[in-house]
């Protein structure tokens, strides 16, 4: 049987059997290259799979049928196109001849270094055009046998019974409308509920040792990813925090995910060696690899990589991504994972770019050239037709940065620029307006243009922005708003708050309300603002925070103190408006993260007809509250009883004690049997008291 298995296969590859010595064939301790022995009936009986050790191998089929003086073009043909997806082997590449007609057979096999090499090479190339007539069929070595075994006859598959996988979005189901958040402190990685109504935190799940550096949940909330010394790995879940791939760092939409590995050079001299892979989340599957030095992936012209090195563009449909190289920006599309138009974006001395957060639109900054003869400029571009849509000449310029507003409706560009004397600089603001007819550019600059600009953020889903300015230990905080009264297109100052410990700023996710934080050498100063109605809601201190997070909804806010001090480690919640609801303390704490809610399914119409029926709605609502509050307050009033209890004991033990002890004190007051004290009699009692000695010699004179 084995040999008929060899003979049949010797014929499919157009190998002449007879001229082989199989004798002499040794094959290496542990290998058979998937040769059936002698014993192969015992194994299939035990139900044993083995490796053919071949899984760095594939199949090209559907090659062109050419004669033996075009073999070598063909061959080179084909070493070129795959030779770009990884390192074939010495002698790596064979294309079977027919000798009876000495022709190719139309297939050859390629040998690469690695499996991955050859699982890439499989999804890249299985589809490939070579021209009209041949287009690639590609398939792995290690699937022959399988392709062998298919039947002639087509049967009917077994019909499995279907299991339903766990689903992943379950703990937003919650009947409490809780939100959830992670925690790190000293070896333990915990998930929790933030239960505000019971004024303490409900455990979900907790693990020790669960990462050794950072958690991270995606960008709609679903996956949790931990980071390892061997790689990463994603979690998911309704309680149980399943293992699901080991991958990390998101995608917008959650599609796909990155990993950057590196690794150090054998020899000093040699570049240190950086392997990017893009895989698609839900299979695990790598979509694209990106190989070279850490130099090939520095951004711009700083020579130094700074991570995420892809942004991805048009919000959460992932379908585009970029990442800046020397005077190129490569932008790639996720249908293929190629370049749009197969080549990058040039631009020359680029140093930054950014997406727009919902349309495909890249902002990109370009320093001054030449000594200043040539303007630093910002362009937006449109994606994925490269036509720039706008662009604005800026002079005198040091350092730019740009913040996109949320919904993509505005662009503000912070300029900072040289004086005339080029010894100082002042900062102004470029304000594109994207949604308006050929993006209007307005510029905005401080009453007092010395001011450093502190922090700037803009209100998520709104139209103003706050900035923090001055020299001084109590800067300034100003509201600025991209419309005028009536007039939409010009930007207004809402109102500026003189001297404030402040120098971070938090807007609510749903805007209107803004924390102004003074985080670290500022002690822990916070500020609860309304800015709809321009005044301050609350103020307190949480001593020492070094970070601040709002939830997803807008309804609470975290503040921590990390390990990066070693005292007050912990965290504390707050409501929207100020009200400290419950504090936690956590030795050697390292991480808080809200985890992260995807968008609402209800349309903005349906959104404010509930806010119109608030009062309403709320009616459930408010009734659950009111048991959670009488519920408190019983256990509030249980607890003074229980301390009233206490207490009267003790009382009752001292009384106890003071009868016992009765006789003791008679005796020591002279056999007063009362303790009153007026009952006492007082006593003059006479006391001499020595107070001098002296000694004095007396003379006598005695007569004779």
């Amino acid at each position: 049987m084995a040999d008929a298995l060899i003979e049949e296969r010797a014929a499919l590859l157009g190998i002449d059997i007879s001229q082989i010595g199989l004798d002499s064939i040794q094959l290496p301790p542990g290998e058979d290259f998937g040769i059936e022995s002698d014993d192969e009936d015992l194994y299939r009986e035990d139900n044993l799979e083995l490796d053919t050790g071949l899984g760095n191998v594939i199949i090209v089929d559907n090659l062109p049928v050419v004669p033996c003086e075009k073999f070598e073009k063909l061959e080179g043909v084909i070493h070129k196109i795959y030779s770009q997806i990884g390192v074939i082997k010495d002698d790596g590449l064979w294309m079977p001849v027919d000798p009876d007609i000495e022709k190719t057979r139309g297939y050859c096999f390629i040998e690469y270094n690695t499996p991955q090499e050859a699982e890439l090479a499989k999804e890249k190339t299985n589809g490939y055009k070579l021209d009209r007539s041949h287009i690639f069929a590609v398939s792995m070595f290690e699937d022959f046998d399988r392709f062998m075994r298919v039947p002639d006859e087509w049967a009917p598959p077994e019909t499995k019974p279907y299991t339903p996988g766990e689903n992943l979005q379950q703990w937003l189901t919650d009947e409490k409308a809780r939100d959830q958040f992670v925690i790190r402190a000293g070896s333990d990685t915990e998930v929790l509920w933030n239960d505000a109504r019971q004024l303490k935190p409900e455990p979900v799940h907790r693990r020790p040792f669960w990462t050794e550096s950072f958690v991270q949940w995606s960008p709609l909330g679903t996956y949790l990813a931990t980071v390892h010394r061997q790689g990463s790995a994603v979690w998911g879940g309704a309680s149980t925090f399943n293992r699901l791939v080991k991958l990390i760092d998101f995608s917008p939409g959650e599609k796909y995910l990155v990993t950057y590995s590196s690794h150090e050079p054998s020899n000093p001299r040699d570049p240190q060696r950086v392997v990017i892979n893009i895989f698609d989340v839900r299979t695990g599957k790598i979509m694209r690899d990106f190989k070279g030095s850490a130099g090939d992936f520095a951004a711009g012209g700083t020579g130094a990589v700074t991570w995420p090195i892809f942004r991805w563009g048009e919000g959460r449909e992932d379908k585009y991504f970029a990442r800046i190289g020397k005077s190129v920006v490569s932008v790639y599309e996720t249908e293929t994972f190629s370049l749009i138009d197969k080549k990058s974006l040039k631009v020359e001395n680029v140093m930054d770019f950014c997406w727009s957060p919902t349309d495909p639109i890249l902002a990109l900054f370009v320093p001054e050239l030449g000594g200043g003869n040539q303007p630093a400029r910002v362009s937006l571009v449109q994606i994925p037709s490269k036509e720039e849509l706008r662009q604005k000449n800026l002079f005198s310029v040091s350092d730019c940065k740009m913040y996109w507003q949320s919904n993509g409706d505005y662009l503000a560009v912070k300029v900072d620029r040289y004086t005339k004397t080029k010894k100082s600089t002042y900062t102004g603001f470029e304000l594109f307006r994207i949604k308006e007819r050929d993006i209007p550019i307005e510029v905005l600059e401080l009453e007092n243009k010395n001011d450093k600009i502190i922090a700037f953020a803009w209100e998520p889903k709104g139209h103003r922005f706050a900035v923090i300015h001055g020299d001084g230990p109590r800067p300034d905080v100003s509201f600025y708003s991209m419309r005028s009264g009536n007039n939409t297109g010009r930007v207004s100052k809402l109102t500026t708050l003189k001297g404030k410990q402040a120098n971070a700023l938090f807007w609510s996710p749903a805007g209107r309300y803004i924390i102004l934080a003074g985080l670290k050498n500022f002690n822990g100063q916070l500020e609860f603002y309304n800015v709809d109605e321009l005044e301050t809601m609350a103020t307190a201190e949480h001593f020492m925070a070094t970070d601040i997070e709002w939830d997803p909804t807008g309804r609470y806010v975290a503040t921590a103190v990390t390990s990066v001090h070693e005292m007050e480690n912990g965290f504390n919640i707050w409501s929207f408006n100020g009200k400290l609801l419950y504090r936690i303390l956590k030795d050697h704490f390292f991480q808080f993260s809200w985890r992260p809610r995807p968008p609402s399914l209800l349309s903005p119409e349906k959104e404010e007809e509930i806010a119109k029926n608030l009062k309403k709605c709320s009616k459930k609502y408010e009734a659950e509250d009111q048991d959670v509050s009488m519920l408190l307050s019983e256990q509030d009033r249980e607890k003074r009883r229980m301390l009233k209890d206490e207490w009267a004991k003790w009382v009752s033990r001292w009384k106890q004690m003071h009868e016992e002890e009765k006789l003791e004190r008679q005796n020591l007051s002279d056999g007063e049997a009362s303790d009153e004290e007026e009952e006492y009699k007082a006593k003059e009692v006479e006391v001499e008291e020595l107070l001098d000695v002296s000694e004095e010699v007396l003379s006598f004179d005695y007569e004779e």
